[in-house]
């Protein structure tokens, strides 16, 4: 019992060591995350960066954006022809130094973007290793979802500070390269300079609409838009029955059901309908910041539970509006919260690594889309909290 006592004490105070929550500390260890996952990569399989990387030079030599190339990579473009010019700084430099640049790019990113939100100096942290494994499973497939989870809460945060003009800026900057941003528009009703966000929004696409014309032509970027809807529209179809895709809310109830014939709008529009509900309860988004951060948290976590497009590498997106929700309410969370935490982090998060036994992983949670059960369960009780709740408590009390 003493020897037990003695290494949960020595446990305690390697827990508590400045180190973990020193934000220099914080910012090398994400960085290496994103050297680790290009150490993974290099010489190996750079499939995924392959794609964007060739997107540039596809456009370059107007070459449709959205067709195989077998001889330079396998699958197919799904990004917007803004992104061939967005991806132009990773495409000169050799593959292996691109893709080493596109790695550290996007985990600096989404670092900057959490050290410059609403969020306090605790709830930072929290994040930053909460979410620090899942981060790294998108590092592995290189994916712009981080970038996309660094969009929405900037979008967020630009609006807080009364820079409209910013916020339209990275929601329309992610909407060109992957539509799921457009979801920051939920925080329109936050601004106090509407008119200026609108016309934001209104600038901003037409200046990204363009952009990709200077390194082609109009009537080619115009044409790739075209080919941009019916490659979203293909890959939506091929959705439905690819375990590595659909992980969300819409796959748990075809694959759960065995039936893949009902609309999915049996389930967007009841899931649309609670996600607004909380608009209802106006002097609680006007008057509590933590309020308003609950619907950047049920943002995130809307935008892949009821996309038949969310994969695994996505979920950094999600689980980053798990921490949201459980750090940055004015209330004390309770034990069942924070099992849905461990539930959160075991299921979403480790679920794709060799940790999680290989029996289970393949033949449970791919199949049946586990790894978004708990991300739909803890939307529904946000949805909840945000319909019961008190947000603007005078003597908040630290969630965790």
């Amino acid at each position: 019992m003493k020897t037990f006592q003695k290494a949960y004490q020595g446990l305690q105070r390697f827990i508590a060591l400045p180190l973990w929550r020193d934000f220099r500390f914080l910012l090398l260890f994400w960085l290496g995350l994103g050297a680790i996952a290009w150490a993974t990569k290099v010489g190996h399989s750079l499939n995924n960066f392959l794609i964007f990387r060739y997107t540039f030079w596809h456009a370059i030599a107007q070459q449709p954006l959205y067709t195989e190339y077998p001889a330079e990579y396998f699958d197919t473009n799904h990004y917007g022809p803004f992104f061939s010019l967005l991806v132009a700084p990773f495409a000169y430099p050799p593959a292996w130094l691109g893709l080493l640049l596109w790695e550290i790019m996007l985990a600096l990113f989404l670092w900057v973007a959490i050290r410059r939100s609403t969020l306090n100096n605790k709830q930072q942290i929290f994040v930053y290793w909460f979410c620090a494994h899942e981060l790294l499973t998108a590092l592995f497939m290189s994916q712009f979802n981080i970038a996309i989870a660094a969009l929405m809460i900037l979008a967020f945060t630009m609006i807080e500070k009364e820079k409209d003009g910013w916020a339209a800026f990275f929601i329309i900057l992610g909407a060109f390269v992957k539509i799921y941003t457009l979801a920051g528009l939920a925080f329109f009703f936050f601004s106090k300079h509407k008119v200026r966000f609108v016309l934001s929004l209104i600038g901003w696409s037409v200046v990204m609409f363009v952009a990709p014309m200077v390194i082609s032509s109009p009537e080619y970027i115009i044409d790739q838009y075209r080919a941009w809807k019916e490659s979203l529209t293909e890959k939506n179809a091929l959705n439905m029955f690819a375990q590595g895709q659909n992980i969300s809310l819409l796959g748990i109830a075809h694959r759960w059901t065995g039936c893949y014939t009902f609309s999915d709008l049996w389930l967007i529009i009841p899931g649309f309908i609670a996600f607004c509900a909380p608009y209802l309860r106006i002097s609680q988004w006007k008057n509590s910041l933590a309020f308003r951060q609950m619907f950047l948290a049920s943002a995130l976590m809307f935008i892949l539970l009821f996309s038949s497009g969310s994969e695994s590498s996505g979920y950094i997106i999600a689980l980053i509006g798990v921490v949201i929700w459980y750090a940055c309410v004015p209330w004390k969370r309770n034990k069942w919260d924070i099992a849905l935490m461990v539930f959160a982090f075991i299921l979403c998060s480790m679920s794709p690594s060799d940790l999680m036994p290989k029996y289970l992983r393949e033949e449970w949670i791919k199949p049946y889309a586990l790894k978004a059960l708990p991300c739909v369960i803890i939307w529904f009780k946000l949805c909840w909290e945000m319909l019961t709740k008190e947000y603007s408590l005078t003597h908040p009390s630290p969630s965790f």
